[in-house]
């Protein structure tokens, strides 16, 4: 299947609410997948609306793997996800199939992809804890201004609200001396022990906007308030790393009287709008990717399919489209 010998790897991703969910199922349908989730809010059960997880009935017979995995209370990060993506590979490798990995968050794809090295970011809980002190004393902005100073570039796709990240990257300086953005940038060069194929789904972002705001005003009429509400009565709080999720934060500080509902659904909307456009800047940055804009193919799933498969054919991963197999 593979000249060089190395394991296949399809990665489809793109910004949120463009759509990848139903085409990465649809593909592994014609090629014989199973998917990886490259999300960092669907490892958490009990938060199924504001993740926009997939439902069973979506699936339809195709395995899904690192979804409801984590509770609430539990931290997820990347190294995590990039240790248990690659037990789901081979295992998957090792049943005949194809694995594929579909989500939103580009630092977890690039991990995994590239096999970066985390090992020399040991984690310093003194550091740690001075650096999270910033945070609840003196505020988000003011520990954001402090990775600003020290490396402005990863401020391009780290939102100041992502305390975690914030945090990491400024330990990196502090243990290291080097930018995390200028590691990562390197680690990117790795050769990537997988012959793998790296689509990204896009559209106009006008509508990409549209569809974003109409999931929101989705998930508030299904129940997020709700969802959010039974979360807080569990005992989840907003310095969770799951409480940090878009639509969840928003929704908690309305439960908490901190803004209306209208303010929290407008907030969730303007702050998904922002994510969906770092997260282009993302995978504009990383190589070997095959943009397919949707509007390039008549939004036509079934064209962009053939696209991808034609794609897959050439780089040797698939020897062809082959049968979908029912009750799998």
């Amino acid at each position: 299947m593979n000249e060089n010998n190395r394991p296949p790897l399809v990665v489809l991703t793109g910004p949120t609410a463009v759509g990848k969910t139903g085409l990465a199922v649809e593909l592994a349908r014609k090629i014989d997948g199973e998917i990886i989730s490259a999300d960092s809010m669907q490892v958490y059960r009990h938060m199924d609306i504001g993740s926009a997880k997939i439902t069973p009935q979506q699936m339809k017979g195709v395995p899904h793997h690192l979804i409801d995995i984590m509770d609430p209370a539990e931290d997820f990060n990347v190294v995590m996800f990039q240790k248990l993506a690659k037990q789901a590979v081979y295992d998957i490798l090792g049943r005949g199939r194809i694995p594929i990995v579909a989500g939103g968050t580009g630092f977890y794809i690039q991990a995994l992809v590239y096999d970066v090295d985390f090992t020399q970011n040991d984690e310093d809980e003194a550091l740690r804890k001075q650096l999270e002190e910033i945070a609840a004393t003196q505020g988000n902005e003011a520990l954001y201004e402090r990775l600003r100073r020290i490396d402005p570039a990863s401020c391009k796709v780290i939102h100041a609200n992502n305390v975690k990240r914030v945090i990491r990257a400024i330990e990196f300086y502090e243990k290291t001396g080097e930018k995390i953005s200028a590691h990562n940038e390197n680690q990117r060069r790795n050769a990537s022990p997988y012959n793998f194929a790296y689509f990204v789904l896009n559209d106009d972002r006008a509508r990409l906007y549209a569809r974003i705001d109409a999931r929101v005003d989705g998930m508030i009429e299904d129940g997020l308030v709700g969802e959010v509400r039974r979360l807080a009565d569990m005992g989840c709080s907003a310095g969770m790393v799951s409480m940090q999720g878009l639509g969840y934060k928003e929704i908690l500080a309305y439960l908490n009287g901190e803004c209306s509902l209208e303010e929290a659904v407008s907030r969730i909307k303007r702050d998904t709008r922002h994510f969906a456009k770092r997260q282009l800047t993302w995978f504009r940055r990383e190589r070997e990717t095959v943009w397919l804009d949707k509007q390039d193919y008549g939004y036509d799933d079934d064209r962009i399919l053939c696209q991808i498969i034609c794609s897959l054919q050439q780089k040797g991963i698939i020897d062809g489209p082959r049968e979908e197999k029912a009750g799998r």
